[in-house]
This record gives structure tokens, C-alpha cells and sequence, in this order.
């Protein structure tokens, strides 16, 4: 028992580190290609956050895991409200500015909604993948033409901020993406190893597994770059992180998890997991927005809400591996 957990401790710390560093290295390197601060913030930030959950994910499905996979997405969607946005707004409310994170929250409620109907048969078949993925690339699409008309966005300046307090030259951010992604991929392979080696010792499955210590491992990125925003006073860059993140999860890791293999998934994650995750969101938006559709701050009391869920979802998930032994 000890080399599994020992392997995803190692790959843990070894995937958070990769994945910082590909994302300030991919981010230099969009840069210099000339890309808008909007899409870097997409493509990149939104993309590098997900990296970790898209390679452990790839990787399970590789390996015949795909319930690691699933339970990663849903799991990381869960941390990212209840853990990331919860704590921090805990610790300072969040003022919600940029029209474009007020267009994609109900998109994000959309592609929930959606996932739901998928899970209604027990399987996310290899053509709704495809449909995750398509989804995802009309979403990025539409973006770039948006990103076009709103260059004065909250959410625009703030990525361009963050990108002008990180130089990089060509040569270093070229490297570092390459290191962070060679990184990420060895991380992730030791990671999967260890979580399914837990998972088999333990007797309970690789999805519940991947729905608490993995979920929440590879969502640290995005608690580590939410923190550093909000020390910034760049608040919109925090919601951005979350559902951008979110948005990936759930069309891009699903989707190309559910590509590789298809996903098989009980009923207990449409029942348990989507609705937490679902719920979730919607409070998230709920509490975002006034009943008008005017954005307002997202309160102390209602960070305590989000992070109350996830640490009694998180309790429920530790009592079926406690009472499985």
C-alpha cells in the first residue's frame, strides 16, 4: 500500500508543478504567435487548468479505467465550486464584471443539463463524445469572434494583466511548454497507476476514487490560480478560472475519455455525482447574479454555502471507502 500512495503523492505535487509550468510557458509562447489575451485566457489558462484532468483522464480510459475518468471530471467540476470559488469567496467576496463569464455560466448550465440526459442509459457512448467535442469546438469558435467585439471586457484586461506581470522569453516559454507537457504526461501515468492500485487494495471502485483524491489533486491548479488572482483584486479572472475549467472538464475530458472508450457509468453517478455537480452549478449562478440578471458579488455567506456542500459531498464519498474495507 505504501509505493501506490507514495505514487500519488509523487504525482500529485509532480502534476500541479507541470501544469503551472506549461501553462505560463503555453501562455508566453501564444503570445508571441499573437493571439487575444480572450482566447489565450480560453485556450491556454482555461485549457492548462484542465490539463491535469485531461491527461489523468486519457490515461484511464488508455488503460481500461474509464470510471477514473468520469469521476475526475464530475469530481474536479464539484472542487472547483465548492472548494476553489467556496473558499475564496469566503475569504474575499467576488464582484462579477465581464459580460463574457455572464454568457458562459448558462452555457455551462446548458452543457450540464446535457450531460445528464447522456448518463440517463448508464453510458456516455463514443458518438456523444464526439458530440462533447464538437460542442467544444463551436464554443472556442464563437469565442475568438467574440473576443473580437468585446476587447474592453473585465475579463480581457484581466488576462492581459496577468500576461504583461509574466514575461517569458521565445525560447523559455517554447521549453517550459514542452517540459511542462512531458511532465504532465509522466505525473498523470504515475498518478492513474497509484489511484487504480488504491482503488483494488481498498475494494471500492476506480470512480469513487477519482471522484475524491484524484478530483481534488488535479483541481489544486485551479485553487492555486484562483488564490493568486484574488491577491490581484482580479475577481473576474477567479469565476473565469472555474467555469472555464468546468466547461473543459465536461466537454473536452469527458469527450475525449468517452472517444477512446466508451464510458460506462451506474446509476449512482447520474443520481449522486451529476446532481451534486448540477446543483452545484446552478447555486453558482443563482448566487452570481440578481433576480434582474445584473451581476452582483458573490458573498462570504454564500462561499461558506459552496464549501459546506463540497465538504459534506466529500464526507459522504470518505464514508463509502471507510465502510467498503
Amino acid at each position: 500500500m505504501l509505493l501506490p500512495l507514495l505514487a500519488v503523492v509523487l504525482g500529485l505535487v509532480l502534476l500541479i508543478w507541470s501544469a503551472e509550468k506549461f501553462i505560463d510557458g503555453a501562455a508566453a509562447t501564444s503570445r508571441w504567435l499573437g493571439l487575444s489575451p480572450l482566447l489565450i485566457g480560453m485556450l491556454v489558462i482555461g485549457f492548462g487548468t484542465s490539463a491535469p484532468e485531461m491527461m489523468v483522464s486519457v490515461l484511464a480510459a488508455v488503460q481500461g479505467n474509464p470510471g477514473l475518468a468520469v469521476g475526475n471530471a464530475y469530481g474536479s467540476n464539484i472542487a472547483n465550486i465548492g472548494l476553489v470559488l467556496g473558499f475564496v469567496a469566503l475569504v474575499s467576496p467576488l464582484a462579477v464584471h465581464s459580460s463574457v463569464i455572464r454568457q458562459e455560466m448558462p452555457l455551462l448550465m446548458v452543457v450540464m443539463l446535457a450531460t445528464g440526459l447522456m448518463l440517463l442509459d448508464g453510458l456516455i457512448a463514443r458518438w456523444e463524445a464526439i458530440g462533447l467535442l464538437l460542442a467544444l469546438a463551436i464554443f472556442i469558435g464563437v469565442s475568438i469572434v467574440r473576443s473580437r467585439n468585446q476587447p474592453d471586457d473585465a475579463l480581457i484586461v484581466e488576462v492581459a494583466e496577468t500576461l504583461e506581470s509574466k514575461p517569458m522569453s521565445r525560447g523559455k516559454s517554447v521549453m517550459w511548454t514542452l517540459v511542462g507537457l512531458v511532465l504532465l504526461i509522466a505525473s498523470s501515468r504515475l498518478l492513474v497507476w497509484g489511484a487504480v492500485e488504491i482503488a483494488m487494495r481498498f475494494g471500492v471502485s476506480d470512480l469513487i476514487i477519482g471522484l475524491t483524491v484524484v478530483a481534488i489533486g488535479t483541481s489544486l491548479p485551479e485553487l492555486a490560480s484562483s488564490i493568486s488572482a484574488l491577491r490581484r483584486k482580479e475577481h473576474d479572472m477567479v469565476l473565469g478560472n472555474v467555469v472555464g475549467s468546468n466547461l473543459f472538464n465536461s466537454l473536452a475530458v469527458v469527450g475525449l475519455a468517452g472517444v477512446i472508450s466508451p464510458i460506462e457509468a451506474g446509476r449512482e453517478v447520474l443520481v449522486r455525482d451529476w446532481s451534486v455537480m448540477t446543483g452545484m452549478t446552478l447555486l453558482m449562478i443563482l448566487f452570481a447574479f440578481s433576480w434582474r440578471g445584473r451581476a452582483r458579488k458573490i458573498n462570504r455567506l454564500e462561499g461558506g454555502i459552496l464549501l459546506a456542500l463540497f465538504l459534506a459531498y466529500t464526507g459522504y464519498m470518505v464514508s463509502i471507502v471507510v465502510m467498503s474495507r
